[in-house]
């Protein structure tokens, strides 16, 4: 069974940094992708940045230049570095699988089969 856990965030001031960790298990990054999702209160989750098996990445227009997605095989573990927050990056984030890099940002990401369960997310919150 597919599964992740997400850790690292945080109260941070504007302008802040923080360092998100995802952690699968029951899946390999060789061979899977992974999508950083966000979910504002109100609003529909979408996801803002995604990293392929191969170390592709892509990022959505609001996050560009901010933040920057990597992983380490070894540890199969995703990072997303987040620089320069705002009050609109508030918000839960989640990782998943996308069934396809070539659909892994937005709102409308399919996830990988086998993938049943949304891990419980990590808070960040922008605030001064």
């Amino acid at each position: 069974q597919l599964q992740v856990a997400e850790s690292g965030g945080g109260l941070v001031q504007p302008g802040g940094s923080l360092k998100l960790s995802c952690a699968a298990s029951g899946f390999t990054l060789d061979y899977y992708a992974i999508t950083w999702f966000r979910q504002a209160p109100g609003k529909e989750r979408e996801g803002v940045s995604c990293i392929s098996s191969g170390g592709s990445t892509n990022y959505a227009d609001s996050v560009k230049g901010r933040f920057s997605i990597s992983k380490d095989n070894a540890k199969n573990t995703v990072y997303l570095q987040m620089n320069n927050l705002t009050t609109e990056d508030t918000a839960v984030y989640y990782c998943a699988p996308p069934w396809s890099t070539e659909v892994c940002l937005g709102r409308s990401v399919r996830l990988a089969p086998g993938f049943r369960f949304w891990g419980q997310g990590t808070q960040v919150t922008v605030s001064s």
